[in-house]
């Protein structure tokens, strides 16, 4: 299925990757990408797959995580509309270096490798967005790696629920739909772990747990226990 061109430069136009394209380039390479759509659980690639496609996501979420030695899945980041992914491996052309899921039910824009190191060949300043973006990258996984070592489980939490909680006039604070399972392969912990703590703050008033549902009441609270 042919990605719409309209569709495609949109979405490449958004992204980091392309922030440095005229309009005419950006176009260009849309018009390589093809549509796919995928269903709510299902795998996009494997972890060790052949990197032969980066993507955008049009619609949807998308989650990419590694599973453990243990058998554990450790979600490493989930990606909505205007994100790019996979594009490591196209760069590298080595495998996947983790393993991507639909949460929802999801449609993309898949450029593949041979036709993107073309244009790319001819365009050393996208070499030098391509840099920028994984230098990014690169930073929050040290981020990460940083919050497992000097976080407590409750400050790991908290940055976590703040950086996903979702704030609107009925919930102005925000709120997470974040299953506690999830929650605890995101920083580290056990779901057990993950919810003693929130059953703490729930008594304090700093969160609330209703019908699926994370509300958080008191932001300045779980931003005093990151610091």
């Amino acid at each position: 299925m042919e990605a719409s061109l309209e569709v495609a430069s949109r979405l490449l136009g958004s992204c980091v990757l392309f922030r440095d394209l005229e309009v005419a380039d950006i176009a260009e390479l849309a018009g390589q990408a093809s549509l796919r759509r995928y269903s709510a659980g299902e795998t996009i690639f494997h972890m060790g797959d052949p990197g032969e496609s980066m993507m955008g996501i049009v619609a949807g979420t998308v989650r990419v995580a590694r599973i453990t030695a243990q058998g554990d899945e450790l979600v490493l980041a989930d990606f909505g509309a205007g994100d790019v992914f996979g594009e490591i491996a196209l760069l590298d052309g080595r495998g996947r270096s983790a393993t991507a899921s639909a949460v929802t039910n999801c449609t993309l824009v898949y450029l593949s490798r041979t036709e993107f190191l073309t244009f790319l060949g001819s365009r050393p300043d996208v070499a030098a967005s391509i840099i920028r973006l994984l230098c990014g990258k690169l930073r929050t996984a040290d981020d990460r790696s940083s919050d497992l070592i000097f976080l407590s489980l409750g400050g790991r939490l908290a940055k976590a629920l703040l950086a996903r909680a979702v704030t609107s006039p009925a919930h102005p604070g925000g709120r997470v739909s974040l299953s506690q399972s999830e929650l605890a392969t995101m920083i580290g912990a056990t779901r057990s772990n993950v919810n003693r703590q929130l059953k703490a703050w729930e008594r304090a008033g700093i969160v609330a747990m209703t019908r699926g549902w994370i509300v958080v009441l008191d932001r300045g609270a779980l931003a005093a226990e990151v610091d």
